[in-house]
């Protein structure tokens, strides 16, 4: 207990938290920024309506376009990273940002330190396409698609899932090899008979002697640190104890912090604080925590804020957060942003340098 009452004193002073990018490297680029605070009057819907869909990941700039792409990082985690990639007036959102996603392709000069393609070398995306009723991304791969090794398929899976509902109007994907639908990946046979959905998962773990038929996932957002000490936010999706209150569970696993399986991720919660009461109404998620240690004026680790609302919007859908500490919604991070209103969740997150 003694580390983490430390971990909230530096916290409070600003030592540990986590920055906003404004000058060209961070957790969220500058358009999140703006999310989490937004203006007064500000669009009320950046996210989706359907569970784990988020929308609005790419954001044309002139001549570059800010996607956010899945990348193996130096644990062997999936992680968002977001990227600056010229596209032209005939290029796909989706297929480029997959052809950013392959080992030795066009991003591979400008990976962050730490971070590597996991789409095998040589494949091309010789299709792509969105069937808007369905939601539905089709994307059809080169034969080099299949060149990877066992332990690599669940992660591919993974990876092109994530990043193309990452996208607006995206969520579910079907992957084809050179012309044909599969019904399985190439290697181990992961099923693909249904087409995936976020409810995949991503980095997947399970506390020991859990029963797998009782379970429920829930997606987390951790933190951890490049080689180059910059900050970084991982997804994982976690199986605990079938429960009927999804949202709770989530921010209380949140708190209860990262698994001891040999990965390198940062709690962002403290263990003292608790989970008073989540209520869901009109798209907006309010929850509020209760903290011994909270007081008024004092600003709270972004890490924190920034966490549960991630957390609380991949679980439940809904668009925004409301966040209030033991009661009170005048809450304000160590990046001056404020949550006395309810925030939406950032389209894009893990901005390196270039």
């Amino acid at each position: 207990m003694t580390h983490y009452r430390l971990f909230r004193r530096a916290a409070l002073a600003g030592a540990l938290a986590l920055p906003i990018l404004t000058t060209g490297c961070g957790l969220f680029s500058q358009e999140a920024s703006n999310q989490i605070d937004p203006p007064q009057n500000a669009a009320q819907n950046n996210a989706s309506q359907g569970e784990g869909n988020v929308t609005g990941q790419t954001d044309t700039q002139g001549q570059q376009t800010q996607m956010t792409v899945y990348l193996k990082d130096s644990n062997n985690l999936l992680a968002p990273v977001t990227v600056l990639a010229a596209l032209g007036n005939e290029e796909k959102a989706g297929q480029k940002a997959l052809e950013l996603m392959v080992d030795g392709g066009a991003l591979a000069s400008e990976l962050p330190e730490g971070f590597q393609a996991v789409l095998p070398k040589g494949t091309q995306v010789k299709d792509f396409k969105i069937v808007p009723d369905q939601k539905l991304a089709i994307v059809d791969f080169s034969k080099s698609f299949g060149d990877y090794s066992a332990s690599e398929e669940r992660r591919i899976v993974e990876a092109v899932t994530w990043t193309l509902t990452g996208m607006e109007g995206i969520q579910k994907v079907q992957i084809w090899l050179e012309g044909e639908e599969l019904t399985e990946m190439p290697v181990e046979g992961m099923p693909l008979d249904q087409p995936m959905t976020r409810t995949v998962g991503i980095n997947l773990e399970a506390a020991e002697g859990l029963n797998y038929s009782q379970s429920t996932a829930v997606t987390l957002y951790f933190s951890a640190v490049t080689p180059d000490d910059e900050p970084y936010y991982v997804p994982v999706t976690r199986l605990i104890n079938r429960t009927n209150n999804k949202a709770k569970a989530a921010i209380d696993q949140l708190i209860a912090g990262p698994l001891s399986n040999g990965t390198r991720l940062n709690a962002v919660i403290t263990p003292d604080v608790v989970v008073k009461d989540i209520t869901k109404k009109n798209d907006i998620v309010t929850i509020d925590l209760e903290d011994s240690a909270y007081k008024e004026g004092v600003q709270q680790p972004a890490e924190m804020l920034e966490a549960v609302v991630l957390a609380l919007t991949e679980n439940t859908g809904f668009g925004k957060v409301q966040i209030k500490i033991n009661g009170k919604t005048d809450v304000v991070d160590t990046n001056n942003q404020s949550y006395s209103q309810p925030v939406s969740r950032p389209d894009h997150m893990n901005a390196f340098k270039s």
